[in-house]
């Protein structure tokens, strides 16, 4: 199979360098800003030689962000070429969108390096699915947050230090917002919920508290009550409806995210037959990011189906009332374990406080 990749970046270059080893694989295009010594000239500056190749079945989208990608990704389709993306951003903002235009059109659509990376999440998730009802999902999601809150339980440091090394070592982007705000875990929660449940959520619909507001303080707390902090995403189905979330969340001794180190994650999902799964890894990387995208290259060119369930759910709206636990609240310099109160409450609370430094933290019991 010949395909092009949109994009030579970290994830691009490490889509590219996977390739070259992959059985009946052929890169024939790279779209690229300018020229690159080690590819010769197979780059182009122009969509359109990518478009009007009748020898290219597949487009591999890595240049991230939503514009030009969505319109890249859109003309893939169109022209009737198989389109594999890692763009957690493309592929949450515009659920429906790709999925109808590839039904139509009668390519694949697959992204499962979109959210976990190089762990094969999204794969297994949707395998897992076929065969049984998904109660349930959680897990970290962004190894940048978890490198920060890990070394933060480990060593002597306060947030903005840890973050500064952590944009050193490249774990984080010079504009971090995404990462520690809690909307890159949003945006791969959003893709999770949906192929897990059948649903057709969006971002709007899902609340997010993240860690940028952490301090030395509320990590000593936590230490003398046998607590590990992490960020973490949740999702699932009740009786009465959905909740997907994202927050802090305060695990005991002996859970699985406790002993979680560095940049790795761990999700897992909760089936009705199978129990609880878990995958760990690596959630980024040129190298993981990039033998995912071509896992799916390969997928692919085998027949390998991977369509996202038809949304039964459509008209399930989240609901974060339906959902409850205690939570750890630091507000004005006090620190408070609140009763149980629903996601909706508490996630509420937070927006509404006058505290700049305002910190809550969900507590799993």
């Amino acid at each position: 199979m010949k395909i092009a990749i949109l994009g030579y970046g970290v994830v691009g270059s490490g889509a590219y360098e996977v390739a070259k080893t992959a059985d009946n694989i052929e890169v024939k295009r790279v779209l690229h800003r300018r020229a690159v010594a080690e590819l010769g000239d197979i780059v182009t500056t122009d969509y359109d030689d990518i478009i009007n190749d009748r020898e290219i079945e597949l487009v591999a989208e890595c240049i991230g962000g939503l514009h030009p990608a969505y319109e890249y990704v859109a003309a893939a389709i169109k022209s009737g070429k198989h389109v594999v993306t890692p763009n957690k951003n493309l592929v949450a903002a515009y659920w429906n969108e790709l999925h109808a235009l590839a039904d139509q059109y009668g390519v694949e659509l697959r992204f499962t390096a979109s959210a976990g990376g190089g762990i094969p999440w999204l794969f297994n998730l949707r395998r897992q699915s076929r065969s049984d009802e998904i109660l349930a999902i959680s897990g970290i999601v962004n190894g940048t947050c978890n490198y920060i809150l890990d070394t933060m339980h480990n060593e002597p440091v306060d947030f903005t230090e840890i973050l500064a090394k952590a944009q050193a070592l490249g774990y984080a982007e010079k504009d971090p917002t995404a990462d520690i705000c809690g909307f890159d875990t949003q945006r791969k929660c959003v893709i999770s919920a949906n192929l897990a449940f059948g649903l057709s959520i969006t971002e709007d619909e899902v609340p997010v508290f993240g860690i940028q507001n952490i301090n030395a303080g509320d990590i000593k707390y936590f230490r003398q009550h046998s607590y590990t902090c992490k960020l973490l995403m949740n999702a699932g189905l009740k009786e009465y409806g959905a909740y997907a979330y994202v927050e802090p969340t305060l695990v005991g001794k002996g859970a699985l995210e406790e002993s979680v180190p560095a940049n790795n994650n761990l999700i897992s999902l909760t089936g009705n037959h199978i129990g609880t799964l878990s995958f760990y890894g690596q959630g980024a990387g040129k190298f993981p990011t990039g033998t995912s995208v071509i896992q799916d290259v390969l997928d692919i060119e085998s027949g390998w189906g991977f369509k996202a369930a038809d949304s039964k759910k459509i008209n399930v709206t989240i609901d974060n009332a339906i959902e409850s636990h205690r939570y750890y609240v630091r507000e004005n310099g006090e620190r408070r374990i609140t009763e149980p109160m629903s996601v909706a409450a508490a996630h509420e609370i937070a927006a509404k406080s006058s505290d700049d430094s305002f910190f809550m933290a969900g507590i799993r019991e």
